[in-house]
């Protein structure tokens, strides 16, 4: 079925005869088929800086079978190839003339001859106007031919399966095994913290554990001179221990004169009982750092003191809370 379009145009001026529009394929075949997109316009040449140009309005072009695609699009060229806007201002500012092609994009959708309408293009330059007329061109849209003797109709195919390779699965394996890890991560260290939480509950009272640090020093071997450093530092650490546990006080990190300087207004602890275990503290000083040996009489009250110190004192807090 032969279609042909025709567009009136008012004439303005005076027209110019300009030769050709060009019409081009935005997908070059050897034919228009039906849904190509075509490219259609003017070039105008020796464009001089200050032309103003009035293209046409082909808004109304579109129809059942032929429609507008993209409207008018100005492109500059200089030596055959596009220009930029920065490129384009430097290039008019040395004086040079430029190319201007102006063009739309339409796309058929029917079969037959198509006759484009002409383009008029108002050109104003240095104060003379004129209107340069452009030759429409002609279009034959074909389809694509069928032979309907040999044609048979098919089923539709499914969907084409390509081998996997081992590119596309290894990120899948990476990610897989990351994965993992950091799960096996999350579950060691939730058992981690339920086995710490769990010893802290079953954790021995503070007296109990100093007690049984205390009963590894009942022996007078420990009083040679020679080894009377580390029986009293024993001594003196487990019972800072559990100072630090009983009273919520920082012993191990305390000077001696700071300890009791801070269990001073500890009611829990008796005068007396306050200043045995600071001369015991006083003493196990000089022997650290002083080199003084203790006697044997000194020697065998130490644990005596060190067992009565955590005794009576945590007698004292069980009392109280039998009280309340």
């Amino acid at each position: 079925m032969m279609k042909t379009l025709t567009i009136f145009l008012a004439v303005v001026l005076e027209f110019v005869p300009a030769g050709q529009a060009f019409l081009r394929q935005l997908q070059p075949r050897d034919s228009i088929l039906i849904a190509d997109q075509l490219e259609y316009g003017v070039r105008i040449d020796d464009v001089k800086e200050g032309t103003s140009l009035a293209l046409p309005d082909f808004s109304k072009v579109s129809n059942d079978t032929l429609t507008l695609v993209r409207p008018w699009r100005l492109d500059s060229l200089a030596g055959g190839r596009k220009l930029k806007p920065g490129a384009l201002a430097r290039w008019m500012k040395k004086g040079k003339p430029i190319s201007i092609e102006a063009s739309i994009i339409v796309a058929p959708f029917e079969e037959g001859e198509y006759e484009l309408p002409d383009i008029p293009v108002i050109r104003s330059s240095e104060g003379v106007e004129d209107t340069l007329l452009f030759e429409a061109q002609k279009m034959d849209v074909k389809t694509m031919p069928v032979d309907t003797a040999t044609f048979r109709v098919h089923d539709i195919k499914g969907q084409i399966r390509y081998p996997v390779t081992f590119s596309e699965v290894l990120p899948y394996g990476v990610g897989a095994v990351v994965l993992a890890a950091l799960v096996f991560l999350a579950v060691w260290i939730l058992r981690k913290k339920a086995a710490e939480r769990k010893a802290e509950e079953t954790k021995d009272p503070a007296h109990v554990v100093a007690l049984r640090e205390l009963d590894k020093y009942r022996s007078d071997r420990f009083w040679a001179p020679e080894k009377q450093k580390a029986f009293y530092s024993g001594i003196t650490d487990v019972l800072k221990n559990y100072i630090d546990a009983r009273f919520g006080v920082d012993a191990p990190e305390m000077t001696t004169a700071e300890l009791f300087d801070a269990l001073k207004k500890e009611k829990d602890i008796t005068p007396d009982l306050y200043n045995e275990t600071r001369n015991l503290f006083e003493r196990a000083d000089f022997v650290k750092f002083a080199k003084y040996v203790a006697s044997e009489e000194d020697n065998a009250g130490v644990l005596p003191l060190a067992v009565r110190f955590v005794t009576g004192t945590y007698q004292i807090e069980i009392e109280k809370e039998a009280e309340q």
